[in-house]
């Protein structure tokens, strides 16, 4: 039975509008600030997890082909949509006899749903449209646990990463920085500095550091 099955209606991706980076999907899930300073500011900050999560996927992303007498697995594999307007990479797909692709997404923190299920359904959803193959589950790798999570690519998550894509690509078009909620999620932020959450939050606040940045200087006094 296909995934889609039921009421649901698939709408085609329409071709003037712009393609949603599958990373993208995690930084909205997570923060639509923090989405947007990426993919539309093009801004990128460097801490103690980005460093992690980099040297964690070095193998990962080496584009390296293993293969093993029950399982070929490709890495680094370059994946798009052209129905849904989809472009990325997978971090590593499964290949075992007589079985559909499997994916895999690798984080190096703990499991925290719902965000890099998104984007493994997504990662889903562009081999389907590539290979014309039906996939019902996918998985989570945590380094930090040293283990898998098994992931349904089921018809919620698929509509709610369709749904995130739809918000992401109204994001691109319009080029907008969303307002600053300044909460949990923040202080662990590669992009805290750049976002300045504690401020931009605080819109009293902002205005006064804007005034204060045309403020005239004291002139000197030229008796002195």
């Amino acid at each position: 039975m296909s995934p889609w099955s039921g009421n649901v209606t698939l709408p085609w991706h329409e071709p003037t509008l712009p393609d949603v980076p599958i990373s993208a999907i995690e930084h909205f899930s997570y923060c639509p600030r923090q989405c947007a300073l990426i993919h539309v500011e093009q801004t990128f900050e460097e801490n103690v997890y980005t460093v992690r999560g980099r040297l964690a996927h070095q193998r990962v992303d080496s584009g390296e082909t293993e293969n093993r007498p029950d399982v070929q697995t490709l890495r680094n594999l370059s994946l798009w949509s052209e129905r849904f307007g989809l472009r990325g990479r997978s971090d590593l797909v499964e290949l075992h006899p007589g079985r559909p692709p499997f994916p895999v997404e690798y984080k190096v923190g703990r499991r925290r749903p719902p965000h890099a299920d998104l984007q493994l359904c997504a990662q889903a959803l562009c081999l389907e449209e590539m290979l014309d193959v039906e996939i019902s589950e996918g998985a989570i790798y945590s380094h930090a646990e040293r283990r898998r999570y098994l992931i349904a690519i089921d018809q919620e998550l698929r509509q709610q990463t369709l749904g995130i894509v739809k918000e992401i690509r109204e994001q691109l078009r319009r080029q907008v920085l969303p307002p600053a909620i300044d909460d949990e999620r923040c202080p662990p932020c590669s992009l805290i500095h750049a976002c300045l959450p504690q401020v931009a939050a605080q819109p009293h606040r902002l205005r006064g550091m804007q005034g204060a940045l045309f403020r005239p200087l004291t002139p000197l006094n030229q008796d002195a």
